[in-house]
């Protein structure tokens, strides 16, 4: 089974307590259903027309499961919280074949 990831970057977040409670709320939300944060802080390095932005790295074992954590009522919540002035690039990406 070919496993799947998170890819988010954040461009603006304006918000600073609120980028705290989405962390709370969305590290529980994606961990029960087995998501594994491979990284996540400020982006050592950018090339070409990368931007040095908070990025974060989470791995799921199927696209199923990553697609679940997104469309979770916990995780809803935690997108809530962090709200309209958090500006991010988001995406679900299939991994390769093992």
């Amino acid at each position: 089974m070919k496993k799947a990831y998170w890819i988010g970057c954040f461009r603006c977040d304006s918000q600073g307590d609120a980028h705290t409670v989405y962390a709370e709320l969305a590290r529980p939300a994606v961990k029960s259903v087995g998501g594994r944060f491979l990284a996540y802080g400020e982006a050592a390095m950018s090339y070409e027309s990368g931007v040095l932005e908070r990025t974060v790295v989470v791995e799921f074992d199927s696209l199923e499961c990553a697609m679940a954590a997104f469309e979770s009522d916990e995780y809803q919540a935690a997108r809530k919280a962090l709200g309209r002035r958090a500006e991010r690039d988001f995406r679900i990406v299939g991994g390769c074949a093992e």
